[in-house]
């Protein structure tokens, strides 16, 4: 896999606090290792969208990630809210997630990710077009 990525994606994880940021770069660590593992995904685009670190593929649907000065507590991966993506994982990892309506997955600061789980949401983002006619996306 091809990584391409905005140099003003770095500023972006390098203005976040401290123990923001290291919760953050988890989460691009996760992306990145997930997306190595996705059979035939050839280039990801790492960009900014809405001053967001955002995840692009060829037969994907975005994915991003933020923190928020609104709620300090809580970081959060979004993905695109007319997709089936986020009430297909409210289905399949009920009580995996926190959900924001049809657009998120929350994280507290102080919590462990489910790790495994999440990697089969961002698998599910990173090939949406070629699972969206699937039931449940194909879990």
């Amino acid at each position: 896999m091809e990584l391409t990525s905005d140099s003003k994606v770095d500023e972006v994880f390098k203005s976040y606090p401290k123990e923001v940021k290291q919760q953050m770069l988890h989460l691009r660590k996760l992306v990145l290792k997930t997306a190595s593992e996705i059979e035939d995904l050839e280039i990801l685009e790492e960009t900014l969208k809405w001053g967001e670190p955002s995840y692009v593929t060829k037969h994907g649907s975005t994915l991003r990630m933020d923190w928020k000065q609104k709620n300090p507590e809580q970081y959060a991966m979004y993905f695109k809210c007319t997709s089936k993506l986020v009430e297909t994982f409210k289905v399949v990892f009920k009580d995996k997630f926190n959900f924001e309506k049809s657009r998120a997955i929350l994280f507290n600061l102080d919590e462990k990710i489910p790790e495994t789980e999440l990697k089969e949401c961002i698998t599910m983002a990173l090939t949406y077009h070629k699972i969206k006619q699937l039931p449940l996306l194909g879990t």
